[in-house]
């Protein structure tokens, strides 16, 4: 057995020389049969001939090293998971303006206020706030806060990693991000520190970003992953409730206390070719596009304190509009010309060009999306979220059911709600081998972020997914 690896092995790195030589040898013999003029002739030839293969296979040797080593190396999600709050932590209506009124924190009318939001967001009775929500008066302590996180962040990891059979220690990247909790040490070092990473771990914590920093969390794994060989990446999505309750009276302010909720994902990336007979989905695209420079759209999800002094997250009017022109930017200016087939980029930039050079007010031409994209997971930032952007997508009812659902049964978890959403799709058994998954994320500063997965099997529902014990309820009628 020695002998054939060793033969094995030099006939693999030898491989060419050999041919060349068997070449040679092949035309020594042919020429030996000529007389000798035409032995001349045919040394001639073949010095041309030779230098010209010399050099046209050196070429291609270096075109061919140059593609490999530049070329972008793929990169695999092989499962993820979606923490489920347990029982005793839910969140009905009635025991949430109840808890409200008890604080002593708000007036009646903002309690009115309050209660009108929750009958038309969306929302289920089943929802989840964390513990220190569930005091009167509430624990908005520092380590209360540390309590959700780890119980969050664990629970997602923790289940990850019993379904994937990874050991942490073969981890090599950590991407964490949640936008308004970020303690020192960082909630990275945290996860480090749980589950005693190696040292050589490149962790990173991703803060402010909102409710689209995970789809920014996966873009730097991947990022990473281009240049750290033969690795594992996780990815950390949640928001802290515990610390950021707004306890005002500023209508603005008050949304965000009936809409965000419990939640928190883990998903492991990894660039090894050897995961890709177990991975779920190939990475295909990340575009993000980012609408900081507009200063109405910087200010229309904006942390501030009101006129006591109390803190919060200002949501404008003129949130959904701007939402909208981001999406539209999305999709059509970067997204669009990656996916869609050309025929639909020409009649994009036909609208565009009679609108500019003839002022013909056509309205632009919005691609059929639902030919390119087999599912959907919008951000479950609240009922109207959905709603724009199945208009502006012109999409069917089906195609935003993940996003529906995940709203009333979690409610908005920020930047994990979108894999809420695909594990919902999974639990349904709707995501074929080769199907497209279309994750679609808005966040404050304003951004608007898609990233593209391809399955590469019939996906199936990780054991301990947040619907299992419930997706046979679902769908469900939401409010109109």
């Amino acid at each position: 057995m020695k002998y054939v690896k060793l033969a094995s092995h030099f006939l693999t790195t030898n491989l060419l020389k050999l041919l060349l030589i068997l070449v040679i040898a092949v035309i020594v013999i042919e020429a030996s049969q000529m007389n000798l003029d035409h032995i001349h002739q045919l040394r001639l030839q073949l010095c041309y001939n030779l230098v010209s293969v010399i050099t046209s296979s050196a070429i291609l040797v270096l075109a061919s090293t140059i593609y490999i080593m530049t070329r972008p190396k793929s990169v695999y999600l092989v499962d993820y998971s979606c923490y489920k709050p347990p029982n005793n932590l839910k969140m009905n209506y009635q025991k949430f303006i109840n808890q409200s009124r008890l604080t002593g924190a708000f007036d009646e009318s903002s309690l009115e206020f309050q209660h009108k939001i929750l009958e038309r967001s969306g929302l289920g009775e089943q929802t989840y706030l964390p513990e220190a929500m569930h005091f009167i008066p509430p624990r908005l302590s520092m380590a209360a806060a540390r309590e959700e996180a780890e119980q969050v962040i664990f629970g997602a990891l923790d289940n990850l990693f019993a379904n994937t059979n990874v050991n942490p220690k073969d981890i090599g990247i950590v991407v964490m991000n949640s936008s308004l909790f970020n303690p020192i040490p960082s909630l990275s070092s945290m996860i480090v520190n749980k589950y005693k990473l190696r040292g050589s771990i490149k962790s990173y914590n991703l803060g402010g970003m909102g409710c689209s920093a995970g789809v920014i969390a996966v873009d730097l794994a991947k990022d990473l992953l281009q240049v750290q060989k033969n690795t594992y990446a996780v990815v950390v999505s949640t928001e802290n409730i515990t610390k950021n309750g707004y306890l005002g009276n500023k209508k603005s302010m008050l949304v965000q206390n009936c809409l965000f909720r419990v939640g928190g994902s883990a998903v492991l990336l990894s660039n090894k070719s050897s995961d890709m007979c177990r991975a779920k989905y190939k990475l295909v695209h990340i575009v993000r596009n980012h609408m900081g420079s507009n200063d109405r759209a910087y200010r229309c999800a904006y942390q501030e304190e009101d006129d006591a002094g109390k803190a919060g997250v200002s949501l404008s009017k003129e949130l959904m509009a701007i939402a909208g022109v981001a999406l539209k930017t999305n999709i059509t200016a970067l997204l669009g010309p990656l996916v869609l087939p050309i025929s639909d980029q020409l009649l994009f930039i036909a609208t565009v060009l009679a609108n500019k050079l003839f002022n013909a007010k056509v309205n632009p031409y919005i691609p059929n999306f639902k030919l390119v994209f087999d599912h959907f997971c919008i951000h479950a930032g609240g009922r109207s979220v959905i709603d724009e952007l199945e208009k502006n997508l012109k999409l069917l009812p089906v195609h935003v059911e993940a996003s529906r659902m995940t709203l009333h049964r979690f409610g908005n978890t920020s930047s994990s709600s979108i894999w809420y959403e695909l594990a919902y799709t999974e639990a349904k058994g709707r995501i074929q081998k080769g199907n497209r998954v279309w994750q679609i994320a808005l966040g404050s500063g304003f951004k608007c972020n898609s990233v593209v997965w391809e399955a590469l099997r019939k996906a199936k529902p990780s054991p301990s997914s947040p619907w299992e014990d419930c997706i046979h309820r679902y769908p469900v009628q939401t409010v109109l």
